[in-house]
């Protein structure tokens, strides 16, 4: 449509104006112009001044109306648009343009960025494969960060797998895609690929910049990095919110109750999720004369229907899964939520972003996630002395609030205690002696092989009963005892099975033998509840002190060897030592409801001392401090290791 002569005047003018970067002069001119037309070269020059203007977010409402008048021109000015929304956080406005965009963000990376963020965060992942490709061959690193994170959220998916082999082998010098290639790798135990990039992989961890660790996801990183000082640069691109965020956020006016009000913030609270067997009992534990609970809830739909009974008794619910982070922000915000409990950390289809939105006076990290949550507003990280003891408190971007006997909550209640099978029902020999693995088989590496390996070498009568359902997992590993001289013969794999049953066998084995550097978490618990005792050897850092601090809160802490070496001699001792095997058994047993380790209500008076203390500073107008919260008197006189 031709404009008036008036209106191609003024329109030209300002376009003139715009050229000599009189901005404002221009402003006045389209502010006329926009009194006689309105149509989509005029908004999307609007677009441009208020841009140079600093009016981020008017200039992307012009090119949003730009686009929407249409000519072909529109998509670029929906674009336009789209990035501007979320370059200033307006992820609704964005997400508003996101589908109309899928074909055109396919072949373009700054899109498919910014619509993949923007799903991710909605849990909407299933329509991002088209994006996958387009991120991965991107130069930004930004980019290819995130198609990692694409690519690793199901590390079983095979064609997954070859989309990160076939780039990493276009361009193995890429630290993103070697990151995602070796996780793959170690996913299916590919032991040989591992090592044949190991030396690769050490130079980068060495060099200054550290590109490879900062394109890495934190949650694969603590698996094979047992150094502190690099897991706190893992995915630390770049500052993830204004460096007076948390000061400002702690100064907003807040009006504290009677009661604490604590909220939980997870996409696990269904009965069958490894969390919530952990957690569930501390959560009806509360009391609820002192705390109000709140869960925050963005549980898929799908798992409710397999939360079972009860969730109601585990506090007041507000579901969050279809709300932006910000709207969720402020929905924790509606509640007067006093101390913001994440419970994710850097675990998949964590919204630990949400706490980067000024959410509550106490922001703090809690059992998702074992090491420091890195790009995340956090005041506090819930441990004990085991987890993070002294001199770690450096490579934590929380301050330590620790727990004086264990930081890992349980539900003895709640957790089955089955009748056991027997090894013939299990697919072991009578009169072998059983060691057993059940952690993720990703947790096994290299070092770990080795070691086991020796043991088995050293303890001829023996077998080694590992939980891994892949049979490329299998062949690796297979492959990888025959190398050290270790007959097939004596590994025995054994499938997931349903919990009840999983848990009746355990007590088939002799000993448990913990992977490092990343530990058995609940599955070290769930072991030592069947009275399976677990060797573990002492770690460097949260990950690999896990089993440490659970054994300890069981009384057997002679189970933490100091390191691999006699790890590797105490699991030949025991082997030659039957009869220590059955004390330690006995005094797990014994040691089951007495010790502070599987006494629920003992742990959520700790945790609410933990609360009561983050919640008198905040009061108090004070920064954050470390807490060591100390033990209250035992009952029955048998705590005390």
């Amino acid at each position: 449509m031709e404009l008036p002569l008036n209106a191609h005047t003024i329109f030209s003018s300002a376009s003139r104006q715009y050229q000599k970067g009189q901005y404002t002069e221009a402003l006045d001119s389209l502010n006329q112009l926009l009194d006689l037309t309105r149509d989509a070269k005029t908004y999307a020059l609007l677009a441009k001044v208020l841009l140079k203007l600093g009016f981020r977010s008017d200039a992307a409402r012009a090119y949003q109306l730009a686009g929407e008048e249409g000519g072909l021109r529109s998509e670029h000015f929906l674009a336009e648009a789209m990035k501007l929304h979320f370059a200033c956080g307006n992820d609704d406005d964005a997400l508003s343009l996101g589908r109309p965009l899928l074909e055109q963000a396919k072949t373009d990376p700054e899109l498919a960025y910014i619509i993949v963020t923007l799903f991710l965060k909605r849990n909407q992942a299933d329509i991002l494969g088209p994006f996958k490709s387009t991120l991965s061959s991107s130069a930004r690193q930004e980019h290819q960060v995130l198609a990692a994170k694409l690519l690793t959220s199901d590390v079983g998916n095979n064609d997954d797998r070859e989309i990160v082999s076939n780039l990493f082998r276009r361009t193995p010098s890429n630290p993103v895609l070697l990151s995602a290639y070796l996780v793959f790798m170690q996913e299916v135990n590919n032991f040989n690929e591992v090592e044949n990039y190991s030396q690769a992989l050490e130079r980068v961890i060495q060099s200054v910049n550290h590109k490879f660790l900062r394109a890495e996801t934190p949650f694969y990183n603590v698996h094979w990095c047992r150094d502190e000082k690099l897991n706190r640069l893992a995915a630390a691109l770049d500052q993830p919110f204004p460096p007076g965020l948390p000061a400002e956020r702690r100064a907003m006016p807040h009006s504290w109750g009677g009661k604490i009000r604590i909220g939980y913030l997870s996409n696990d609270f269904w009965t069958l999720h490894a969390t919530m067997k952990l957690l569930k009992a501390v959560l009806t534990a509360h009391d609820r004369e002192r705390f109000d609970v709140t869960l925050f809830c963005y549980t898929p739909e799908r798992y409710l229907k397999a939360a079972g009974e009860g969730r109601e008794t585990w506090g007041k619910i507000v579901r969050i899964e279809n709300l932006s982070d910000e709207a969720a922000a402020q929905a924790i915000r509606n509640e007067q939520i006093d101390i913001l409990v994440d419970l994710k950390g850097h675990t998949m289809n964590s919204r630990v972003s949400i706490l980067n939105h000024k959410v509550a006076p106490v922001h703090v990290a809690w059992l998702g996630f074992p090491g420091t949550t890195v790009n995340t507003d956090l005041d506090y990280i819930i441990g004990d002395r085991y987890v993070l003891p002294d001199g770690s408190e450096e490579h934590y971007y929380e301050r330590f609030c620790r727990l004086p006997e264990t930081y890992q909550p349980n539900d003895p209640a709640g957790r089955p205690r089955p009748a056991v099978i027997s090894r013939a029902q299990a697919g072991l020999p009578e009169d072998a002696f059983v060691y057993a693995s059940f952690n993720a088989n990703r947790k096994i590496t290299v070092e770990t092989m080795k070691a086991w390996a020796e043991i088995l070498r050293k303890a001829p009568d023996s077998v080694l009963w590992i939980m891994c359902p892949k049979p490329e997992a299998q062949a690796h590993i297979l492959r990888r005892f025959q190398s050290y001289g270790v007959a097939t013969k004596r590994i025995i794999f054994c499938a997931k099975v349903d919990y009840e049953e999983h848990l009746a066998r355990i007590p088939a084995a002799d000993i448990g033998l913990d992977t490092f550097p990343c530990n058995g978490h609940t599955t070290t618990s769930e072991q030592l509840w069947m009275g399976l005792p677990v060797l573990t050897p002492k770690g460097t850092h949260f990950a690999s002190r896990v089993s440490e601090s659970l054994l300890h809160a069981i009384g057997l802490p002679e189970l933490v060897a100091p390191d691999i070496d006699d790890y590797i001699k105490q699991a030949v001792s025991l082997y030659e030592n039957r009869g220590k095997v059955a004390e330690y058994k006995l005094r797990l047993n014994d040691n089951r409801l007495q010790m502070p380790l599987f006494d629920a209500e003992r742990f959520c008076r700790h945790l609410e001392q933990a609360y009561e203390a983050m919640a008198d500073r905040a009061k108090k107008g004070l920064e954050p401090a470390q807490i060591d919260v100390p033990a209250l008197p035992s009952r029955t006189g048998s705590f005390g290791h």
